[in-house]
């Protein structure tokens, strides 16, 4: 498929007594996009979260807890995001969530298809309170998705401020990339906006990025979250000026949904005014390394 509509969603936390709860808060987020002829859903970095309030308040509030909570729910979201898929005809990156490969846990998004789970991602690099307080670890490795809709290549909020590993998805054939995120203040998502555009200019490709956004009194983890949901591409020949294809309002709920062409993201690696793709080992030659 050359051209598809790309969803990336600004997700609010919510409270739940029940997981039947949440099966319908994400079908209907699921509907709403799919309804519109989405083939790709993007949910945020730790969206999973709101899963530690079926532990009760005590445990949603501790964040060891927290995270044993959410994980213990693992199986039954991948069911319900597997089902989801498969009667929607659609792909969804999952919003990520902690995983217990060993001791201590990965941040790990997971893209689920019509016909089952495609792969996961482990985030890499680890923010100060990940590794200071929560002792959520890295995980090993970066490989892109082989899909229906192209070569899909995740980047989880702090990765896309580190050019380097987009770049060696992209150098995989990656043609899209996805920065699921969470950020507390405007500034952090700042940072991670402004990484989604930077890769998407460099390596001339589309970045979506999905945010958490709104408050969570009940997990400390993702109290606070700030944020819109955008689509971002290379501003230059055949894409916006401003390099947006879609953005939903601050900290707003909601879907920004833009086509993606293959076809012009090829055309402007190959034709664009500037050729930033083509040129990246330059840097390394010009610097004698």
């Amino acid at each position: 498929m050359t051209a598809f509509t790309l969803a990336a969603a600004a997700y609010d936390l919510t409270w739940f007594d029940h997981f039947d709860d949440h099966a319908a808060k994400l079908e209907a987020w699921v509907v709403a996009a799919a309804g519109q002829g989405a083939k790709l859903l993007v949910f945020p970095e730790y969206g999973a979260m709101e899963l530690a309030s079926l532990g009760g308040r005590a445990v949603a509030g501790d964040l060891e807890a927290a995270l044993h909570e959410v994980a213990r729910h693992g199986a039954a979201s991948d069911a319900l995001h597997l089902d989801l898929a498969r009667r929607h005809d659609c792909l969804i990156l999952g919003a990520s969530r902690p995983f217990f490969a060993g001791a201590r846990p990965v941040n790990r998004a997971t893209l689920y298809g019509p016909e089952g789970i495609i792969g996961h991602q482990d985030k890499q690099i680890m923010t100060r309170f990940e590794r200071e307080e929560w002792d959520v670890v890295a995980g090993q490795g970066m490989v892109p998705f082989d899909t229906d809709l192209g070569r899909i290549g995740v980047t989880i909020c702090y990765d896309s401020e580190f050019p380097l590993l987009a770049r060696h998805l992209v150098e995989q054939g990656a043609e899209i990339l996805l920065a699921p995120s969470c950020t507390d203040s405007l500034a952090g998502f700042t940072r991670v906006r402004i990484g989604a555009m930077a890769r998407a200019l460099e390596n001339q490709c589309v970045v979506a990025q999905s945010p958490t956004v709104g408050l969570c009194d009940f997990c400390p983890a993702v109290d606070e979250n700030v944020g819109s949901a955008a689509i971002y591409g290379p501003p230059d020949l055949g894409f916006p000026a401003s390099g947006i294809l879609a953005e939903t309002a601050r900290d707003v709920p909601g879907w920004a949904m833009a086509e993606v062409r293959l076809d012009a993201i090829r055309h402007v690696r190959r034709e664009g005014r500037v050729l930033n793709h083509l040129h990246w080992a330059e840097q390394a030659q010009r610097l004698g390394r």
